[in-house]
């Protein structure tokens, strides 16, 4: 007998299930793309750098729930089918999504706003926890045999599209209304943006049928009655579960996010590259990759998902270190001389009193500012903005900010230069998306085989739970703290801007041993169970 709906062919399948996920990874990821604009607006205006890293730790708090998303939803997977769990994920995340573009800053209700968006942050991770193990369990019960490792891997895709979306949209507001207002407020538009685009995936996907080997169990009666007791109780199921997470999930996770998030935040925020060159640069360098998930999908199986993925880990671990140092040598502009100069802006001089952070004077040049400030009562800095533009066609802000003492016996203290805003040269632009570029090509090496290689490793009744625990521990707990736990790690005392990348060198480095010695290279397993 034939269990499958007849309108649900493979291609309608795949788009209904790319559309909806790849929604739900765009709203996951605008607070990350959004995290030092969000971070002005969460936390008081004095909160410094520890403002992006709490804004950081929220972000980060999403992936931590991610694996008690998967348990919940996974279980309702295995339970009632994938269909109506995944629709219950796709509302969830759209509705937290747009609530967050509508919650009020710091200054309107104090620590509340950092709060509420945790809470709503917590709310998209459970949400997400469910979400990718259905639509890769849904998409792989429909696929035929031999052809699982393609068809899943657009899928994967959805993933990297979601960010390629949000940045997209982002940059597209940013450039309408200007850079001023976006901060203000037009960093809330994307999020809100998010609720026409669920509602259509939510509509697209109540047209579709449930998988058709899960409709099966369940008119045979054999659907798992405790699929949480059956995926964890079960020795070898688990052992199936533990090889999963420390043989493949973790290295993917990590090798995932900084190809990606983390590469975006140390371009924007240690190399201090202008806000729109960094996303240009990111842009780009998921267009020309993309395509590779499909490529390395198919692939896999024909030669199996084993090496494909573990190369992918292995060349984060060589070349992580090179790359990352690459992007500080060509935006290092501390040592550019008068000949490389083409043009120096008139400076831009900023005082402001230090007991009250209120600005008293907006002056017009550096030896006004030191004179006037003589005459007035208390200490304050004065900053100078000089914009210089060298003859390659890049430029830089170089800020210098000075403390003057109300008593005239000290001395003015002088702060470390700071160049930031830097807008690249053409051929350095080019340098650093194909830079992306290959950063992202390892992301398609290890993510565009591993939901076919998931789905494999269990059979149909207790799929949707035992693929999704691993799945999300890995690519959300060990790979979603990457630009977190490495943005902590640089910003400690005796610490190197490269040093934050030891956590994803490490956790892949490890999980290419265990994978090597342990995974199996087998295909198609267990997958009509």
């Amino acid at each position: 007998m034939n269990h499958e709906p007849k309108t649900n062919n493979i291609f309608k399948v795949i788009g209904a299930s790319s559309l909806g996920t790849l929604i739900e990874w765009y709203d996951f990821y605008i607070f990350g793309s959004l995290a030092t604009i969000i971070g002005a607006q969460l936390f008081p205006s004095d909160a410094g750098a520890s403002a992006l890293i709490n804004t950081l730790a929220i972000f980060a708090a999403g992936f931590i729930v991610r694996p008690f998303g998967a348990l919940v939803f996974g279980r309702l997977g295995d339970l009632i089918g994938r269909k109506y769990t995944f629709l219950l994920t796709l509302v969830l995340m759209g509705g937290s999504t747009f609530l967050i573009g509508l919650i009020p800053s710091y200054q309107s209700i104090g620590y509340a706003a950092p709060i509420l968006v945790l809470i709503l942050r917590l709310i998209q991770g459970l949400a997400l926890g469910g979400e990718y193990g259905g639509a890769a369990t849904y998409v792989a019960e429909h696929a035929p045999k031999g052809k699982r490792g393609f068809f899943t891997s657009w899928i994967q895709t959805t993933a990297t599209l979601g960010l390629f979306l949000s940045l997209g949209v982002i940059v597209i507001t940013k450039n309408i209304i200007g850079a001023e207002q976006f901060a203000d407020w037009g960093w809330r538009v994307p999020f809100l943006l998010s609720i026409v685009l669920i509602l259509v995936s939510v509509y697209i996907r109540m047209k579709m049928h449930e998988s058709p080997l899960f409709s099966k169990l369940k008119s045979e009666g054999n659907i798992s009655k405790n699929p949480l007791k059956e995926s964890f109780s079960k020795k070898s199921n688990f052992k199936m579960v533990l090889l999963a997470l420390f043989g493949a999930a973790m290295g993917q996770g990590v090798v995932w996010y900084t190809g990606q998030f983390y590469a975006q935040s140390f371009i924007e925020n240690t190399c201090k590259v202008d806000f729109n060159d960094s996303r240009y640069i990111l842009l780009w360098g998921i267009a020309f990759a993309t395509p590779f998930f499909v490529i390395f999908g198919a692939w896999s199986d024909k030669i199996g998902r084993k090496w494909i993925m573990l190369t992918g880990m292995l060349l984060g671990v060589i070349c992580y270190r090179p790359i990352y140092q690459e992007f500080l040598n060509r935006t290092d502009v501390s040592n550019v001389t008068p000949s490389e100069i083409k043009e120096v802006s008139a400076p831009i001089i900023l005082r402001t009193a230090i007991h009250d952070a209120t600005h008293t004077v907006d002056l017009h040049n550096a030896s006004t500012a030191v004179r006037t400030a003589k005459h007035e009562s208390g200490d304050s800095l004065v900053t100078t903005t000089t914009m210089v533009s060298l003859l390659d066609g890049s430029s830089f802000h170089k800020v210098q900010v000075d403390t003057l003492y109300a008593d005239a016996s000290k001395a003015i203290g002088h702060a470390p230069v700071l160049y930031k805003d830097k807008k690249l040269a053409s051929n350095d632009f080019w340098v650093f998306v194909g830079l992306i570029f290959f950063q992202v090509l390892l992301v398609t090496m290890v993510y565009g085989p591993i939901a076919a290689f998931l789905v494999e490793l269990f059979p149909t009744k207790i799929r949707y739970t035992s693929m999704s625990l691993p799945y999300h521990i890995g690519n959300g707990v060990f790979g979603g703290l990457v630009p977190f736990v490495a943005t902590l790690i640089a910003s400690f005392k005796g610490s190197t801007p490269l040093s934050g990348l030891w956590y994803p060198i490490g956790i892949a480095a490890l999980c290419f041993v265990i994978g090597t010695i342990y995974l199996s290279n087998k295909r198609d397993e267990n997958v009509n169970d």
